[in-house]
């Protein structure tokens, strides 16, 4: 399981696993953890909807097969596309005893807007056409507005 999970966490940075999680679009994070001398093995994500669409959605793509290798190794595990493994996840569960997000209301499709939204923002700000806006008399009404000066505050922290 080791060799599989090292293998896993090199080919994280495949562009095929990242598209594929991008496909998929609800996972926040996922991590695989061995522990108690090799014996225990956890497994941890956070994605935004159901369960059974999360499952279903990585059974669809390239991740379905790295889910395979790694859970292979675990007892009983009948395969990611077997109409049994739902249950067979939700029979190994443990409830969390707390969780905690620094940004709970923000599903995975938002960041990534968020993260376009800025991509753009912050290429305007680069221009020079942008700072003459700025310096423009004809703006100042505009530029001198409280929300507009706290999204320039924003911009540049």
């Amino acid at each position: 399981m080791r060799e599989d999970l090292a293998a896993m966490a090199d080919a994280a940075a495949d562009e095929n696993v990242h598209a594929a999680v991008r496909q998929i679009g609800t996972l926040h994070d996922a991590r695989h953890v061995i522990f108690d001398n090799d014996t225990r093995f956890m497994f941890a994500s956070v994605f935004d909807g159901s369960w059974d669409t999360y499952i279903d959605d990585f059974a669809q793509t390239v991740v379905g097969a790295r889910f395979d290798k790694v859970f292979s190794h675990c007892e009983g595990f009948p395969g990611v596309t077997d109409p049994g493994a739902k249950d067979w996840f939700v029979s190994q569960q443990e409830p969390a005893g707390v969780f905690v997000s620094a940004y709970p209301d923000l599903t995975v499709q938002q960041i990534y807007k968020d993260q376009r939204v800025d991509d753009a923002f912050q290429a305007v700000l680069d221009t020079a056409e942008f700072r003459a806006m700025l310096d423009n008399p004809a703006n100042a009404e505009l530029v001198g507005t409280p929300a507009f000066q706290k999204l320039l505050e924003e911009a540049s922290a």
